[in-house]
């Protein structure tokens, strides 16, 4: 009669142990996708948008649709490109700029 008492208090202590480790398991992958997925993901939006508000007059820029062109003017949230080939003018968000072609000295 000890002998069956004593065998389920010693499988209730092992479900614990594995409930803490199976815990300990789900923590270390929700840290490992925040350093591996989140975070990069975050750093690469900061340096977007660091190049979308550093757009001026004048710069050669290349849109993700794969336009490019000189901006001509400068709005809040959008700014106008002109073509280098016929001088044609777009006007277009500035979310949509991709990369800025002009090497400015920063100092």
């Amino acid at each position: 009669m000890n002998l069956g008492l004593l065998t389920d208090t010693t499988t209730a202590g092992t479900g614990t142990g594995q409930t803490i480790i199976l815990v300990g398991y789900i923590v270390i992958i929700i840290g490992a996708l925040y350093f591996f997925m989140i975070r990069p993901q975050k750093k690469r939006q900061k340096a977007e948008e660091k190049l979308r508000n550093s757009v001026e007059m004048g710069d050669e820029i290349i849109t993700i649709g794969g336009i490019c062109g000189r901006v001509v003017a400068l709005k809040e949230d959008s700014l106008v490109i002109e073509s280098p080939i016929d001088h044609s003018k777009t006007k277009i968000l500035k979310s949509a700029v991709q990369t800025n072609t002009t090497v400015h000295d920063d100092k």
